[in-house]
């Protein structure tokens, strides 16, 4: 078999980050593998490293020790890293980030620009998830124009909608109800199962948790045995 088969999508090994001015490691020897269409749950405490981990995963911070590998290469190997991102990662961060300026649309359609796909193809990319996600009637109206909720429903499907290799969420549906919440936790994980797309989600949301294959579970820094569910 190739090595892109066998190898898996990103591999991290003994994993530290340690921030200027804080002797405590924010993370520290973390180590897991991440196949291609695997869906893993990260849980834990707040401030344990979650989100730190997720940043490094996502080549948007880097570690102060150990190593991360995409597909067996290093950081340094992939070229530039925006475009890097652009081609492979999808991100849904805790605030939705979206541009003011721009309709809900065209907040969807960005992540498509620099991949060079044509105006209608970017289109029909979008209005698909806009449909599914509830909001293709909303699709003309700036961010400020729309609730909390429905910006972060935007979010989820601007991170889908290039089909990345990698989807990375930061409680995504921490800014939802928990019925609408639900919904998109549900289409997440199915849209990216459908296309093959590994995702890993942090979350407190114990039902969210329990739906993905694995769970790496935090607690000060370190990787650790889940507790049992409540």
């Amino acid at each position: 078999m190739t090595q892109h088969l066998t190898t898996p999508l990103v591999s991290i090994r003994n994993l530290g980050k340690i921030y200027p001015g804080n002797p405590e490691p924010a993370l520290f020897d973390i180590g897991f593998d991440i196949e291609a269409a695997a869906q893993i749950a990260v849980t834990g405490p707040s401030g344990c490293g979650k989100s730190t981990l997720l940043n490094i995963i996502g080549t948007l911070d880097a570690p102060t020790e150990g190593e991360i590998l995409y597909r067996g290469k290093g950081p340094r190997a992939l070229g530039p890293l925006p475009a890097f991102r652009a081609r492979n990662i999808g991100f849904v961060f805790q605030f939705h980030h979206l541009l003011p300026t721009f309709t809900l649309a065209e907040n969807v359609e960005a992540p498509l620009v620099p991949l060079g796909l044509s105006k209608s193809v970017r289109r029909e990319k979008s209005a698909a998830l806009l449909s599914d996600l509830g909001l293709f009637h909303r699709r003309g109206a700036l961010p400020h124009q729309v609730s909390g909720g429905e910006r972060q429903r935007i979010a989820v499907a601007r991170a889908l909608v290039a089909e990345p290799r990698l989807v990375l969420a930061d409680e995504p549906t921490g800014q939802l109800d928990s019925k609408t919440g639900d919904l998109v936790m549900e289409y997440l994980i199915e849209f990216c199962a459908q296309k093959s797309m590994a995702l890993v989600v942090v979350t407190h949301n114990e039902a969210a948790a329990a739906r993905m294959g694995r769970r790496i579970h935090l607690k000060d820094g370190r990787q650790c045995d889940a507790p049992p569910p409540a």
